[in-house]
């Protein structure tokens, strides 16, 4: 079994339960990880390379998931754009380039820890997600956990995960703000905007940013 692995804040909470749930099942031997950012694992996923991952809404469309997902129920911190007259998409996303040009908002998109990072900094920026709020007082799905096969496992994984309350180490916590630059209380106060539950709301988001998308 192999697993798309995006290593940015908002999945720390998963990764943590992903490390429990194999060692505590059949799967402990068998599960791989390839690891990189949202744009390069939709393509390792779209070309089967890797069974399951987090796919970015956008290219998630015509695949099967659970409810599970990268949710922001308001602001997300971590999606945002730099005002500008110029256009310029990040090339490690998928999702928030395009939820950018929906909104119809001018500037460089910006995701992930570096983004973060950005806006802990106090620099000028957007919000993906508050903006999309405003506008339709919806969730924003940033991502859905998809899969090839094994269904009934990726079941297993969302039910057992949202269950779950997941208390993150304190070593795990201080080597991803080693990495990231990002304190760790920052970290925690970060992961309070992000939601996995594919709840009813959040269903009705994904749908109307669908019909937005001109595909």
């Amino acid at each position: 079994m192999v697993f798309g692995k995006i290593e940015y804040l908002n999945l720390l909470p998963f990764h943590v339960f992903m490390k429990r749930f194999t060692r505590s099942s059949q799967q402990s031997m068998s599960m791989h990880y390839k690891r990189g950012v949202p744009s390069k694992i939709n393509g390792k996923f779209l070309s089967r390379r890797v069974d399951a991952a987090f796919i970015s809404s956008i290219s998630a469309l015509t695949h099967k998931h659970v409810d599970l997902g990268i949710i922001a129920k308001k602001e997300v911190m971590s999606v945002l754009v730099i005002p500008n007259d110029t256009d310029r998409d990040d090339k490690e996303s998928a999702t928030s380039n395009v939820l950018a040009k929906v909104l119809g908002i001018k500037g460089e998109v910006l995701i992930g820890d570096k983004a973060l990072k950005y806006y802990l900094d106090g620099k000028v920026h957007i919000d993906l997600a508050r903006e999309w709020n405003k506008e339709t007082n919806l969730p924003f799905v940033f991502a859905l956990l998809c899969y090839h096969r094994d269904k009934e496992l990726y079941k297993k994984i969302q039910k057992n995960f949202l269950k779950s309350q997941i208390k993150i180490p304190q070593y795990i916590l201080e080597q991803a703000s080693t990495r990231t630059n990002v304190s760790k209380q920052d970290i925690l106060i970060y992961l309070e905007c992000i939601s996995y539950k594919l709840d009813t709301r959040a269903k009705l988001g994904l749908k109307k940013f669908y019909n937005k998308v001109k595909f």
